[in-house]
């Protein structure tokens, strides 16, 4: 069954047209919880958010997030971060990272700030996601945080994701090959529009490189501003 409508995520270029207007465009602080804690596809969903640009993106890990999901490989990423200027920080306590992040949103220098915590830390608090948050919106640098094995504690984020990785697209030229990544993705929580959730596709060759496509048992697609519905309920 074809899917019946691709938006295009919050970001560079087109604007999607369920997504609201103001900071809802463009959130400060974003929160992505990988559904398994393994799983690479909040990173490669994050990695597909970012701007390209000559501003550099701050990466900044603690020690269980690269044990439990590995650090970041820059050579193997390929399209992934073509184009992506990508400053490592590796850091052994979760208070570190948030002090990291911190200090890089508020860097206009920089185009945006990664952060990978896992668990659920008494430093990762919501006093701590609400300075990141301030600091995000004081300077206009965008702010992602990858939250593994987190329960979904509270959190100032003002869009909140659920993300997992699914089969890639099928090649334009080899069916025997892999194609553009893609993922199951839940937005559980945002400030302005109501949840929902969607197949997630890496597509390079757009502005956005990334869009979100309705999935084929959503009860309802509306389009001209409204919000899409989907099978899943509130």
């Amino acid at each position: 069954m074809p899917y019946p409508q691709v938006v295009h995520l919050p970001g560079r270029g087109r604007r999607a047209p369920s997504v609201p207007e103001g900071d809802a465009l463009r959130p400060p602080l974003t929160d992505l919880h990988p559904l398994r804690s393994a799983d690479p596809g909040a990173t490669g969903f994050v990695l597909s958010l970012l701007s390209l640009g000559q501003r550099p993106v701050l990466w900044v890990q603690d020690r269980l997030s690269r044990r439990e999901a590995g650090a970041l490989y820059l050579p193997g990423l390929g399209h992934m971060a073509s184009g992506l200027r990508i400053l490592q920080v590796r850091v052994s306590h979760p208070r570190d990272v948030l002090w990291a992040m911190e200090e890089g949103a508020s860097c206009a220098a920089l185009s945006a700030v990664v952060g990978e915590i896992h668990g659920a830390p008494a430093a990762l608090d919501f006093t701590a996601t609400k300075r990141l948050a301030i600091r995000a919106e004081r300077s206009g640098v965008p702010v992602y945080l990858i939250r593994g094995a987190d329960p979904g504690v509270l959190s100032a984020a003002r869009m909140r994701w659920r993300v997992a990785s699914l089969p890639s697209q099928a090649h334009p030229h080899d069916p025997r090959a892999p194609g553009w990544a893609q993922w199951d993705a839940e937005l559980f929580r945002a400030q302005g529009r109501a949840p929902g959730r969607w197949v997630a596709r890496h597509d390079p060759g757009t502005a956005d490189r990334l869009s979100l496509v309705s999935r084929p048992d959503d009860r309802a697609v509306e389009t001209g501003g409204a919000a899409i519905s989907d099978a899943a309920g509130s």
